[in-house]
């Protein structure tokens, strides 16, 4: 509809004999002002000399005179000119969203391979809520993708080896009732988290502790001790089990799991092969001098002078390895916190000199941080809320909320399952990706207003009606119209609009934002009509209308990684 409006602006334009390279044509932020609306009578103006009153006047005059056939009215608005769509168009896209199980689906990334990278949970450590933020954004732009027609792979990226795991194995030395391995590996996962806070700490106030973490972290290397060497393939095995129960959790299954110590031998033999050509020596240390390609960059250290090999060592070694596993491969994305953009450019550009042929298949995607009312929660104290009990509390305030609700047991575990991964999720995506999240716990489990929650309700009711319709004999057909055309039906459409545009900007909130928008338009039409009533001729259409109201719900949640339960 975009591309019939711009071709009869553009026609009108050249019956006025004027020229126009670029017509932006888009939705009014209020609907009462048109479907669509166009500028360009503003944007000519200055350079034809004239008043952009009088030329949106002329160029509506002009497309009357030709006007496409699903619009019912043109109006020159100052300088502005707005369609407005007429019932037909309507009914016809409300018919398409029933009939065409395609709808929303476009062909952007079509033929194209992308693996997405995303959560990156370290073994030994809590999931923590950067963890679950990544999840969400990798988990929405990975369907997101897919709903384009690219062959998605997913791939996590985790710390095997490093401090982190030394200081835990440090606190499972002190505390050996956290060593304890006849409950489940949940539990496990939680006591040597408990040992990975208390080491973490102690690190950074007890110098001798220090010195002891420091020696496990190279017994750990070398895999030179038989007692780390059993703390650590046992603490591996259960976290990283405990860490496939979150992700079963959060609707999430990977197809690719790279390990920081087999990155490290791949990207270290790059670097030293590549010595004197792209990296070159200074202080006994290997560098990459970024600022010598691009200004915005600055020298990073890839091996220091003890002859370690740094993180950007093993993201290099990550990339080439990525490369590898899929060489057709179109593009490689990579999600993770807005603090790791710096030294990701250089790695980056350090690759790009290396692999030209990777430098317009690399995009590097970052995200804010999640911030509480009483502000950010660090993992180096014992006040620390992780990623798995902020999904037990968000799910216990659910369960509180259902608890008089008409279902079995089984029905509310199942529902407080998915409403508390929804609330959370959608209080992560509902803004743009780069963006710092403030929390509200009590907000986001809300069944009214801006909520994962209140979208999963509005699908639930309107399932219901249509299950209801069913008991009474009536089924959606488009043989009878209501006289007025609902703020619904001028939204239902714009579901492929609004997926093309969150694929292209790799930005989830665009399908947030519109979901919330369609379910309020649903409920005030809910409020305001009776759409059940026997003796109404238009029932069956208002019916036609639930029915794709919770087609575009289910689907848009589905891109937000959200299910949309029957009943709630």
């Amino acid at each position: 509809m975009r591309s019939k409006i711009k071709s009869s602006i553009r026609e009108s334009l050249l019956a006025l004999k004027i020229e126009a390279e670029d017509i932006v044509v888009e939705h009014p932020a209020d609907i009462t002002l048109g479907d669509y609306s166009t500028n360009v009578a503003m944007a000519l103006a200055k350079n034809l000399k004239t008043n952009p009153k009088d030329l949106a006047q002329k160029i509506v005059d002009e497309i009357n005179k030709n006007i496409p056939i699903e619009v019912e009215k043109v109006e020159a608005v100052g300088g502005f000119i707005n369609f407005y769509l007429n019932k037909y168009f309507f009914k016809d896209s409300i018919k398409k969203i029933l009939d065409d199980k395609n709808f929303g689906i476009n062909d952007h990334y079509a033929h194209k391979k992308i693996m997405i990278e995303y959560t990156q949970p370290n073994p030994f450590k809590p999931f923590h809520i950067g963890h679950l933020m990544s999840n969400a954004i990798g988990e929405s732009i990975s369907r997101l993708i897919e709903y384009s027609g690219a062959e998605t792979s997913r791939a996590n990226y985790q710390g095997d080896v490093g401090p982190h795991i030394a200081k835990a194995i440090y606190g499972l030395f002190q505390d050996t009732k956290l060593q304890e391995k006849s409950g489940s590996h949940n539990l496990q996962a939680t006591n040597i988290g408990e040992a990975y806070i208390f080491g973490a700490q102690t690190y950074e106030t007890d110098e001798n502790a220090k010195k002891e973490i420091d020696e496990i972290n190279k017994k750990v290397y070398a895999r030179s001790d038989e007692r780390i060497n059993e703390i650590y393939d046992w603490g591996f095995k259960v976290t990283m089990e405990a860490f496939e129960d979150i992700y079963k959790i959060l609707g999430t299954k990977f197809d690719f799991y790279f390990l920081e110590s087999q990155m490290t031998t791949i990207g270290e033999n790059v670097v030293k092969e590549n010595l004197g050509k792209i990296f070159e020596k200074s202080d006994n240390a290997i560098v990459f001098k970024g600022e010598e390609h691009d200004a915005k960059l600055h020298t990073r250290v890839f091996i220091t002078s003890q002859g370690l090999p740094t993180y950007e060592t093993k993201e290099l070694g990550l990339t080439i390895e990525k490369f590898k596993t899929k060489p057709d491969m179109d593009l490689s994305i990579v999600i993770t916190a807005t603090e790791q953009m710096d030294y990701m450019k250089v790695v980056a550009k350090a690759i790009s000199l290396i692999h030209p042929e990777y430098e317009k298949k690399m995009r590097h995607i970052t995200h804010g941080m999640m911030r509480f009312a009483d502000g950010k929660m660090s993992s180096r104290t014992g006040n620390v809320v992780t990623g798995e009990s902020l999904m037990h509390d968000t799910r216990t305030l659910i369960l509180e909320k259902i608890k008089d609700r008409d279902f079995t047991d089984t029905e509310k575990e199942k529902v407080a399952n998915a409403v508390s991964v929804s609330a959370i999720k959608y209080g992560i995506l509902k803004q743009a990706v780069s963006g710092n999240i403030i929390f509200d716990l009590k907000q986001a489990t809300s069944f009214e207003g801006d909520s994962g929650p209140y979208l999963q309700y509005s699908y639930a009711r309107a399932r219901s009606l249509l299950k209801k319709g069913e008991q009474e004999g009536l089924v959606p057909n488009f043989d009878n119209l209501p006289k007025e055309t609902t703020e619904l039906e001028k939204m239902l459409y714009r579901f492929g609009e609004v997926v093309l545009r969150s694929v292209e900007e790799f930005e989830p909130h665009y399908i947030a934002n519109y979901l919330i928008e369609i379910a309020r338009a649903f409920n005030t039409f809910y409020g305001s009509t009776q759409i059940i009533n026997k003796d109404d001729i238009t029932t069956p259409y208002k019916l036609a209308m639930t029915e794709a109201f919770s087609m575009v719900m289910k689907k848009g949640l589905y891109l937000l990684g959200i299910e949309a339960p029957e009943k709630m």
